[in-house]
């Protein structure tokens, strides 16, 4: 049977344990000198082995490793003895358990006194703390003494405690060791009588015995210590920028340490060092104390290209030493340069506190005001400084509502970067002059949450799903921030009607979820589970199909009083997500896709950057008629969509053999020539929409588009981002070929345009990639599947490729455009025979 093995590491034994251990006694018999001896030198016979009482001996101790004294040494106290040599006396030494190297050793020596100042060894004994298996030794130990010698305490000694002695003694310690650990039954009677019996087998084995064995005590743990290095941070000093890359990365490429099991990976504690070199240099070159100067330094054309160039890097790129010298120099300089504070401070020293309190003190607030995606690069987890969160915050409060919503969901994982930077506050040296008060980025989330009951609905499901989470301390955290949200509620008017109102959508949603929950595991077929769930939602004492209004969830514009039954369906994908039209108080009806056992917030994450990306193209004049429909998930697992009623290519092709007869049939214009008798606005917002949508599901990277979830399709999903795909040798850009046919074909003037919308919404895009790398790096840490621990950084680079001139940006996105998947056509027919099989 297996057993439970429980033993502490070295590292965590933090608190004032020092080095403890107690000299016990002196076993054997020390024969006096020969006559011989005494007769050669007279002054012997005045030492204390001739003495007829035992003479008083003292020990000598000192922790040594690899050659070199860890302290001084220690010596017992002055005691006269009178039948045998026992000490019983504790000794401390002046360091923590948790500091000890393995190859820790103690030196005992035991001295006589031989004549008038002059003392000489009876015997030495070098003893090592960890044993074979890296275990810290506990419990008695008896230690053989090299007669006349003096401890060495070398690696490679001449005075071992221990060597192969076969004696009586030696084996009955080795069993008295196993009894203390309780490897062998306890009988209080029989344990007596053998403790008696061992008694005199140690008198009579030390009267015959010609060795000498010091005895100790160490302390007796509960579990084994294991000895183990301390863990090294590898990253160089926090900055406020994103997150250093780990050693592994920097490593050769294709050698991967942790998946190949023949290669160990050592870890070199010193390469987050300063070099001292270096760090003089770079005190000289910035001498930040000569500030004034630095005030009216103004760079020369040529430095101002630099500087330019340096301002125009992407979140990630790493700054060189010269850069970060070139940018302190310029530093009052670039304070009227909104793209220069990212910059600025990743070339800060922070653990510099000089540097430190003049770039947070001084510096930053002259800095002119930042955009929105620097606010946001300083959110993340690279930056330390809770004062320069707080600028970003304070940036952050100048943007409306609308904005705001955009960027809620990321702010919200924020939150987590907050707790950090205050976790950080004990293990950080009060003298680095870095702040870890609270920025306040809760606080101004909250306050905007309960001045806009809109925004402040999303704000509490986004907590709500964070609350789930498998880290306890984040989870905790995000309660405690969703138990303030409620309390500021309160305090206002009709607070706590609004508090019941979100109680209510959280009971309605549990129901839906139950019920989503059986339909997917039961083996009916699809009309069944359909009947089922119409039923489920017409029982009355479900109170789902008519209720007191009721913000919707998912948009909290829309207040819904019951979903009508009739309608409700369940669709043929794997998961059987529920189709739900809800009636609205302005009598429409909102149609939702609630999906159980799909991480839907990664849907979630790409909805947004959809609708980002549609209010960026419409800000500089281009309308290429985005739909993007809302999506909310209200667990880690489990989520619901809007429902957008509309054909898919699949069903279009298949009824109609082209796009194009579709449009004829649906929107026919018998008198327009040059759009193949088709409504030309149809045709253009075809056009359009599909430029669009081709372009951001390029940077994205979204994965898994085929006839039957492109364009509006309503069971799209987004189960594949950034780069993943379930199908091989997927093309970069979804365009398929019923798509090119829609528009004319491909040397049609409607595909030329086709291509322009894609070739400017791409150029415009690529102009605020640094707010998209940014809003996609603050959901690293969400753990959703397709960005959790990969480099989203260069999957995201490597689309908007800022390496390029714009020009050449273009022509690589045209090359793109025009590379041709012809194996995807024979998946897109694949998946539509198992369509069909499923339904």
């Amino acid at each position: 049977m297996d057993r439970d093995f429980s033993f502490a590491r070295l590292s965590d034994l933090k608190l004032p344990l020092t080095v403890t251990f107690r000299i016990s006694q002196l076993q054997g018999k020390r024969e006096p000198r020969r006559y011989t001896e005494l007769l050669e030198k007279p002054e012997l016979r005045f030492s204390g082995l001739q003495s007829p009482t035992p003479s008083d001996l003292y020990v000598t101790c000192q922790l040594i490793a690899d050659n070199k004294p860890l302290t001084i040494p220690f010596r017992t106290a002055h005691k006269s003895f009178k039948a045998d040599y026992t000490w019983n006396e504790w000794i401390t030494l002046p360091i923590k358990y948790c500091d000890l190297p393995l190859n820790s050793q103690i030196t005992f020596t035991v001295w006589d006194i031989e004549g008038p100042r002059k003392a000489v060894p009876v015997g030495g004994s070098t003893f090592r703390l960890f044993g074979k298996k890296c275990t810290l030794r506990r419990g008695k130990h008896r230690l053989l003494l090299w007669p006349d010698q003096e401890a060495d305490g070398s690696v490679e000694t001449r005075t071992p405690s221990k060597i192969a002695i076969n004696d009586e003694m030696g084996r009955l310690e080795k069993l008295l060791k196993k009894w203390e650990r309780g490897d062998m039954p306890k009988n209080d009677w029989l344990d007596k009588l053998a403790f008696r019996r061992i008694e005199e087998v140690y008198a009579a084995e030390s009267e015959k015995s010609g060795k000498l064995f010091l005895y100790i005590d160490l302390p007796r743990f509960d579990f084994p210590v294991v000895f183990n290095e301390p863990e090294f941070g590898v990253s160089e000093s926090p900055t406020p920028g994103p997150a250093t890359t780990s050693l592994s990365h920097s490593l050769t490429p294709g050698l991967n340490l942790a998946g190949d099991p023949n290669l160990w990976s050592i870890v070199d504690p010193e390469i987050a060092r300063e070099n001292p070199v270096e760090d003089k240099h770079r005190r000289l070159v910035r001498s930040h104390r000569s500030g004034p100067f630095d005030r009216e330094l103004k760079p020369d054309p040529k430095t101002r290209d630099e500087l330019n160039d340096v301002l125009t890097y992407a979140p990630t790129h790493p700054l060189s030493s010269e850069e970060k010298d070139l940018i302190w120099k310029f530093r009052f300089y670039l304070t009227r340069d909104k793209r220069g504070l990212t910059k600025f401070l990743k070339s800060v020293t922070w653990r510099d506190a000089s540097e430190v309190k003049q770039a947070v003190e001084v510096l930053l607030p002259m800095w002119t005001d930042i955009d929105t995606d620097d606010a946001l690069e300083l959110l993340g987890p690279g930056t330390i400084d809770s004062r320069v969160r707080n600028f970003a915050v304070k940036q952050l409060s100048k943007a409306d509502d609308e904005d705001l919503i955009l960027y809620l969901l990321q702010l919200v994982q924020a939150l987590k970067f907050e707790s950090t930077a205050s976790d950080q506050r004990s293990s950080r040296s009060a003298t680095s002059a870095i702040s870890h008060d609270d920025s306040g980025l809760a606080d101004f989330l909250i306050e905007r949450g309960v001045q806009n009951p809109i925004l402040g609905n999303r704000f509490h499901w986004y907590l709500m799903v964070e609350v789930q989470s498998d880290d306890k301390v984040s989870a905790k955290m995000y309660a405690k921030v969703d138990f303030r949200f409620q309390q500021k509620i309160s305090e206002t008017e009709k607070g706590n009607e609004r508090r019941q109102l979100m109680g209510r959508q959280g009971e309605m949603i549990a129901a839906l979820s139950k019920k989503a929950k059986e339909l997917r595991a039961s083996k009916d077929p699809r009309p069944t589970k359909i009947s089922k769930l119409q039923s489920f939602i017409a029982d009355s004492k479900n109170g789902l199909s008519s209720m007191v209004p009721l913000p919707l969830p998912l948009d909290a514009r829309k207040e819904v009083t019951g979903i009508v039954p009739e309608k409700c369906s369940v669709f043929k994908s794997n998961l059987f997500p529920l189709l739900l039209y809800f009636k609205c108080t302005d009598s429409t009806e909102f149609p939702v896709i609630f999906k159980n056992g799909d991480d839907m917030r990664q849907d979630q994450l790409v909805i947004q950057l959809f609708t980002l990306m549609d209010r960026l193209l419409r800000k500089e004049n281009l309308d290429l008629k985005l739909s993007p429909y809302d999506v909310l998930a209200t667990s880690m697992m489990e989520g619901m969509a809007q429902f957008i009623p509309s054909k898919t290519v699949a069903t279009v092709v298949s009824d109609h053999g082209t796009i194009l007869n579709y449009f004829r049939a649906s929107f026919p214009d018998e008198g327009s020539v040059g759009t193949y008798g088709v409504s030309p606005a149809v045709l253009d917002t075809f056009v359009r929409s599909c430029a669009g949508y081709s372009v951001v599901t390029y940077l994205l990277g979204v994965g898994d588009r085929h006839l039957d979830n492109l364009l509006v399709a309503p069971d799209v999903d987004f189960g594949y981002i950034l780069g993943r795909d379930p199908k091989p040798f997927p093309p970069p850009v979804k365009v398929s070929k019923e798509m090119v046919d829609g528009m004319g074909g491909p040397h049609s003037q409607h595909y030329a345009r086709f291509q322009n919308y894609c070739f400017t919404a791409f150029t415009i895009l690529r102009k605020s990639a640094n707010l998209i790398l940014n809003l996609v790096a603050l959901m690293v840490d969400a753990n959703i599947p397709d960005i959790k621990h990969r480099d989203v950084h260069e999957q995201l680079q490597d689309k908007f490729r800022l390496d390029l001139t714009e020009e050449q940006a273009i022509k690589h996105f045209e090359t793109v455009l025009n590379e041709t998947s012809y194996i995807t056509v024979v998946f897109d027919h694949i998946h539509t025979i198992a369509q069909g099989w499923r339904s």
